[in-house]
């Protein structure tokens, strides 16, 4: 059911694919299984808050593009951890007619949707990085550096896919737990938020 290899696999291959078009195409993702399709949709949340969050960064971007791109970002971002949340629900249904995750068991202090969230970010420096590490019109010692970081972000991602994996073997073995938790994220709620029910759309603030 989960294998980080081929999220990782998932993760470089769609993050190449999106790169490579003028404009990233709309969600296709040619794997089995609606399992990977959630990983995928995950990602591509990612992807997309990644490049929104760039053009924040672009020096000549002005008032009134910096406050756009927040908007699209706070909903965009909301929207990454909706589907890591909901990865975690998509495995816990799948575990639960095995009576799984044991009760019992010591509970892991981070689920597998938060791990692949972290996989997700990771496969997106790697990327970029290695872009870095290759480019052509860098000044010395710039690809050096790279490679380095390179090196180490591999590393890191190597290390928590075989964390992602041993909480799913234990999990299956009945000798770990996880649950959802909920980011219960307070800032797009206008509920919640006094920044927006204190100051409803069209009224000004001293």
């Amino acid at each position: 059911m989960l294998s980080a290899d081929a999220i990782v696999l998932l993760h470089d291959r769609q993050t190449s694919a999106w790169h490579m078009a003028d404009a990233p195409p709309a969600l296709s993702v040619n794997c089995d299984g609606d399992w990977m399709q959630a990983v995928a949709r995950q990602h591509r949340a990612n992807f997309e808050l990644w490049h929104i969050e760039d053009e924040a960064r672009v020096p000549s971007a002005t008032d009134a593009d910096l406050a756009a791109v927040k908007r699209r970002v706070d909903s965009t971002n909301q929207r990454r951890n909706d589907l890591a949340e909901q990865l975690d629900r998509f495995l816990l249904a799948w575990l639960g007619p095995q009576n799984l995750p044991h009760p019992a068991a010591p509970l892991n202090s981070e689920s597998p949707g938060l791990m692949i969230d972290r996989l997700s970010i990771l496969a997106l420096k790697i990327y970029h990085t290695r872009e870095e590490a290759e480019r052509a019109d860098a000044p010395a010692g710039h690809a050096a550096r790279n490679r380095e970081r390179l090196a180490t972000l591999e590393e890191q991602r190597a290390d928590l896919a075989a964390c992602l994996d041993d909480l799913w073997r234990q999990t299956m073995a009945g000798t770990r737990r996880f649950k959802l938790y909920r980011q219960l994220k307070m800032y797009n709620d206008p509920a919640l938020n006094p920044s927006i029910y204190r100051n409803p759309a069209g009224q000004t603030t001293a």
